[in-house]
């Protein structure tokens, strides 16, 4: 009788994968790279255990936002502190900050667990075109569509 393939934690093997944000939809990117964390692109995908792959994204401050996005979409924080409520348009951040725009989209499509917040220690962005992952020889990663 065969049984339904389980990965194990010690089976699984990482890789690491460059993607070039530079035109790309901020949605379609940040699908595309939590699909890959979490390893839904393996034939051992296994949903209880973290499979999931590295992710480098690279010229994040030339991500594409669609729509009226630029100016009405908000970015929230809150300091826990009485009117310590912290809000940025999305404008502001990609001047300021791309890199935590691409984070913070990639990780909304993550799952809220504990296993989530260990998949998105594996999201690495950055606004420029170099990166600090060459020694891990990443793969280029063409997105699709």
């Amino acid at each position: 009788m065969r049984t339904t393939y389980m990965a194990k934690p010690a089976d699984v093997e990482r890789k690491w994968f460059v993607i070039d944000a530079e035109g790309k939809t901020l949605g379609r990117l940040a699908s595309e790279a939590a699909a890959l964390i979490r390893g839904k692109h393996k034939p051992t995908f296994t949903p209880h255990v973290d499979g999931g792959d590295f992710v480098v994204i690279i010229n994040a401050d030339k991500v594409v936002l669609t729509g009226k996005k630029l100016q009405n979409k908000m970015y929230y924080r809150h300091s826990m502190y009485p009117g310590g409520l912290k809000v940025t348009s999305a404008q502001e951040m990609l001047n300021n900050k791309p890199e935590r725009m691409v984070e913070l989209a990639v990780q909304g499509m993550l799952p809220k667990t504990r296993m989530g917040n260990r998949m998105k220690l594996r999201v690495k962005a950055y606004a420029g075109a170099v990166h600090p992952h060459q020694a891990q020889q990443p793969e280029v990663y063409e997105l699709r569509g």
